[in-house]
């Protein structure tokens, strides 16, 4: 891929009444990283994810997708994990993936199968009959199945235990391609911090802080975790 920027955002602007929920946001995401996406609840977290998937409409501002602005195209090429589940729990796993992949050329139902299997999930039950953490879990695989150029993941590892939130960040990093990147929103820091190569820190609506992991370490010679609490004192 060129240069072109994967994700651009140009002085975003969101309110709800008289009430600013995100302010001035200027952002570029480029492709290859796998991005943490951090701040407290109520930050505006889920308003910046739920705009750049055409859910919302900005107050004022811009949003480009691979140099399109948000619409069709960009549906195609973003795969979105929401908050939460949203799958109709009256189906058959195996009866979503069919679902799945009528809808989204890029979906891969192997892929699906293979993840299903590794995880334990069996794909000819119904999704009524899964705890939430499993049925997050198919929501999950269903999302890392797409063919996308970018993957955003809205408290992924939220109703899920240690261990199967380390299987999932490793299913994450084994199943994007390189010119694909993933944007991972969560408070859960030293959970998937090991993952990041990026980190946005975002707080009442502002992007306070875009850097390298790594360099961001040892400039402040602290994990991300404490750099995030030291900031917003939590």
């Amino acid at each position: 891929m060129s240069n072109m920027e994967l994700l651009e955002i140009k002085n975003l602007n969101k309110k709800y009444d008289k009430k600013y929920v995100l302010k001035d946001v200027d952002l570029k995401i480029t492709s290859g990283k796998i991005i943490g996406l951090l701040g407290k609840n109520g930050a505006g977290k889920t308003t910046l994810i739920k705009l750049i998937n055409d859910l919302l409409t900005p107050t004022s501002g811009e949003i480009f997708v691979k140099g399109n602005n948000i619409g069709v195209e960009s549906k195609k090429v973003i795969s979105y994990l929401p908050e939460r589940t949203y799958l109709n729990k009256q189906m058959k796993v195996s009866e979503v993936i069919d679902y799945f992949k009528d809808f989204y050329e890029n979906f891969d139902d192997n892929k699906a199968k293979k993840l299903l299997k590794d995880l334990d999930l069996d794909i000819n039950q119904n999704l009524s009959k899964m705890s939430k953490g499993m049925q997050e879990k198919v929501q999950l695989v269903l999302v890392m199945s797409r063919k996308a150029d970018l993957y955003i993941l809205d408290e992924p590892l939220g109703g899920v235990d240690p261990a199967t939130r380390d299987y999932i960040l490793d299913t994450i990093l084994s199943n994007f391609n390189e010119n694909a990147s993933v944007i991972i929103s969560t408070h859960l820091i030293s959970d998937i911090e090991r993952i990041l190569d990026e980190v946005i820190f975002i707080d009442k609506g502002k992007i306070v802080l875009q850097s390298d992991t790594d360099e961001l370490r040892t400039k402040e010679n602290a994990s991300i975790d404490e750099i995030f609490r030291r900031m917003f004192k939590c």
